[in-house]
């Protein structure tokens, strides 16, 4: 199987097996983001990724058939990969799970309910507002960003379905508002907020930590991206939870499932954000904050089914990127109960790695020269972290 890493460009390139490098890439024009790259600095792009050639007609019309390979894992799949098929039925019952996007996606509610009915899931819990947190006036239309919110509503569906889903709609793609936006999350009673979007990082960023993402007691988790080595913001915060991106894939081993990191995982030593504690002992060439903490699948060509009717004329599609792992890690902090006051739940994977699935092979660009930093291997590396979910041992303090 190919794994997708993407270029400056925006395109996406298979690069063979995992760990193997290739004389020459070879374009594959069967991804595209949903949306385009960050306009300046204080700006993000939500990381999500569609498969064009699972659907007929461009992006007009549904053709994949939910839990069928390879037309994307459903809530069932990924259940068992993670080991969160045994969990309580009644776990994540009162909990609210915060999702926090830019701009409206107007059909989200209908097609959250589509994709639940689908996949035999109870009706949701769901609630939408604008970043200052009132039902209107919401933001105007994004069709890409629109994408991106069917992605994350439909993740913390598959992982937890009781959980009550708090979808926030910033007013631009700005980090001023995708911040704003993640405070209003929290003020509304979210113990777990996802955030699939990313740009650069800039000097100014540990003041937007302070502002945003610094919240003790809340699990707030961010996408590590989509283009290979290299860190973004807000994934590199010494207080979020950095989600990277892995390939899955069901073996015939005792787990029933096998994973390699994804080519196109974000990973790296942040400029900017110091070094936390709890990384004292990993990511030992990087003196600052290593990318990422923890994973789960987010390459396109092992991607998840998505409902979305908003701007493309058709019902379900198959998505990558780590937008989808994000939202998973969300939903297995709230599997996991309410975060611990005054922790900070990013710290909690290293503290608990026997309960994680350790992802051993693959890597993120063509020459590792960054050792563990770029380079899957046993114990914390960059573009995994610590590894991916198995049960939700390794998501409490």
């Amino acid at each position: 199987m190919l794994l997708a890493s993407i270029s400056a460009a925006g395109l996406v390139f298979g690069v063979g097996p995992a760990g193997a490098s290739a004389a020459a890439p070879t374009p594959v024009a069967n991804v595209v983001r949903s949306c385009a790259a960050p306009v300046a600095p204080g700006f993000a792009s939500c990381m999500a990724l569609m498969r064009t050639d699972l659907v007929q007609g461009g992006r007009t019309a549904s053709a994949i058939t939910p839990n069928a390979l390879p037309s994307g894992f459903g809530p069932a799949d990924l259940q068992s990969a993670y080991g969160l098929t045994g969990i309580s039925g009644s776990a994540g019952s009162g909990e609210t799970v915060g999702i926090v996007d830019a701009f409206d996606n107007p059909n989200i509610a209908s097609d959250l309910a589509t994709y639940r009915s689908t996949f035999g899931l109870p009706a949701a819990n769901f609630t939408k507002v604008n970043e200052n947190g009132a039902a209107s006036p919401l933001p105007s239309t994004d069709v890409g960003w629109g994408e991106e919110e069917s992605l994350d509503v439909d993740m913390v569906s598959a992982i937890c379905p009781n959980c009550h889903i708090l979808l926030v709609e910033a007013s631009s793609a700005t980090i001023a508002d995708l911040g704003a936006s993640v405070n209003t999350a929290v003020a509304l009673g979210a113990k777990f907020v996802s955030n699939s979007y990313g740009g650069s990082e800039s000097a100014s960023e540990t003041t937007s930590d302070t502002q945003f993402y610094q919240h003790s007691g809340v699990a707030v988790t961010a996408s590590s991206g989509d283009s290979g080595f290299g860190v973004q913001y807000p994934a590199a915060s010494q207080f979020v939870t950095a989600v990277g991106g892995t390939s899955l894939a069901r073996a015939s081993n005792a787990r029933g499932w096998s994973e390699t990191a994804w080519s196109g995982a974000g990973s790296g030593c942040s400029a900017d954000e110091s070094k936390p504690a709890f990384q004292s002992n990993v990511a030992t060439n990087c003196a600052r904050r290593g990318e990422a903490d923890v994973s789960a699948v987010a390459d396109p060509n092992t991607g998840v089914a998505v409902a979305d009717t908003f701007g493309t004329g058709g019902t379900f599609f198959v998505f990558g990127g780590t937008s989808v792992a994000s939202p998973i890690i969300a939903s297995v902090f709230a599997l996991a109960g309410t975060p611990t006051a005054g922790t900070f739940p990013n710290s909690y994977s290293y503290a608990h790695t026997s309960s994680l699935n350790d992802v051993t092979s693959g890597t993120n660009t063509r020459r590792c020269r960054s050792g563990v930093l770029c380079k899957a291997g046993v114990g914390w590396d960059g573009p995994t972290g610590n590894g991916t979910p198995n049960g939700t041992g390794a998501f409490h303090a």
